[in-house]
């Protein structure tokens, strides 16, 4: 049977003793604390699974529009079970946490999770201060689909990239190194300019400014300055 409280989940322990206070005692607030489902560990999947072609390789078929298979995250079944428990006594649900895509995927894998039987309301704030707390809780929206997928894509590209390029640098390489979609274009970068500092090669040179006397009193002496002469300078 309902409590007849409001169960708001936030991401971080610490937050959710502050906002507790300034929400009062219609409201119960527990922490997430980050993420509570990623996509699975290879050594985790079923037998079946395994078999299947890429979902067998990374937890994702890219056959079937790149779709990712999750489970529960590794020591976060604890918390997804109180969160359960508090739920059962919960009239309503809101979900706080962070107003970025990864708070937003965040409060997407708990509603699914969580399967709730009450209304439940995405609250969004970016200042922990009490006006702040009220507000959101007054002014709740819907989830963001947009941000959600926006956020499954960046894992999923991490874990066909990661999974895909590292073992080449272990074996081409040295072990122990990672690739990454952001990680390794940037060491190219870093790679190309240094290459380009190491080639370049230090000259002197010089530029000619001359003052021009036109000859005429009806026309002003006028300045000039050589760049180039023959493509060089």
């Amino acid at each position: 049977m309902s409590s007849g409280q409001k169960l708001v989940i936030v991401e971080s322990p610490a937050k959710a003793k502050t906002i507790a206070k300034y929400l009062g005692d219609d409201f119960r607030v527990l922490a997430s604390v980050g993420h509570i489902r990623d996509l699975i560990d290879l050594k985790d999947l079923s037998p079946e699974l395994k078999k299947q072609g890429t979902i067998g390789k990374f937890s994702i078929d890219v056959d079937d529009d790149f779709k990712p298979y999750y489970a529960i995250s590794a020591g976060k079944n604890k918390t997804v079970s109180e969160l359960k428990a508090a739920l059962k006594d919960a009239d309503e649900l809101y979900l706080a946490t962070d107003e970025d895509r990864e708070g937003e995927a965040i409060a997407w894998h708990l509603l699914d999770v969580l399967k709730p039987k009450v209304p439940v309301h995405r609250m969004v704030f970016h200042e922990i201060t009490k006006e702040a707390i009220q507000a959101a809780v007054a002014n709740t929206r819907s989830i963001d689909d947009d941000l959600v997928q926006a956020q499954e894509t960046r894992r999923v590209v991490d874990r066909l990239y990661g999974y895909e390029i590292s073992p080449v640098l272990w074996r081409k390489v040295a072990r122990g190194l990672s690739a990454g979609r952001v990680q390794s274009p940037a060491v190219r970068l870093v790679v190309e300019r240094e290459r380009e500092r190491m080639a370049f090669v230090s000259a002197s040179y010089f530029d000619i400014k001359a003052t021009f006397d036109t000859g005429k009193d009806s026309e002003p002496n006028f300045e000039a300055k050589l760049h180039t002469y023959n493509g060089q300078r």
